[in-house]
């Protein structure tokens, strides 16, 4: 399946919601430190509800560690800087949707990274900043899921 990967996340809620997507979804969560908030905090709890024990969630210290622990073929980096569309890329399993901490997101040093491999958006009308990062992992997962015929799924 795929590879969802918050890169320094620091809303607690957010990653609560991207446990409940992968367990929904058969993805896996990495979480790139630093990360804004501690595992056991009662809101990522609270978000991610009975979820936690059906998915799988793994901490990297930092991003090389990632990448080692990872080997990834495809890195698809989700940003706001992107001209292509999520929808256009051919998702195959073993992907890597990458996203960037909040508000922020990715920064340039980070999407110049080699094992980036493409850089994409999920569009939204003019003048408004970004999504919910749960909100956009979400869309992205699913949109990959489809593409393979949601896999395993009822």
């Amino acid at each position: 399946m795929f590879k969802l990967m918050f890169f320094s996340p620091r809303i607690a809620p957010n990653t609560g919601n991207a446990i409940r997507t992968v367990a929904a979804t058969g993805c896996e969560l990495h979480l790139v430190e630093p990360l804004g908030f501690d595992l056991s905090e009662p809101k990522l709890r609270r978000a991610g509800l009975d979820y936690h024990d059906l998915a799988s969630v793994t901490v990297h210290a930092d991003l090389p560690s990632a990448w080692a622990a990872l080997s990834p073929e495809r890195v698809i980096a989700f940003t706001a800087h992107a001209e292509s569309s999520y929808a256009d890329v051919d998702y195959q399993p073993g992907d890597v949707l990458m996203f960037g901490p909040e508000p922020t997101g990715l920064d340039a040093a980070t999407l110049a990274d080699p094992h980036v491999t493409t850089k994409v958006r999920i569009p939204m009308l003019s003048g408004r900043r970004s999504l919910n990062l749960a909100n956009a992992a979400a869309i992205a997962v699913y949109e990959a899921w489809r593409q393979q015929g949601f896999a395993g799924a009822v």
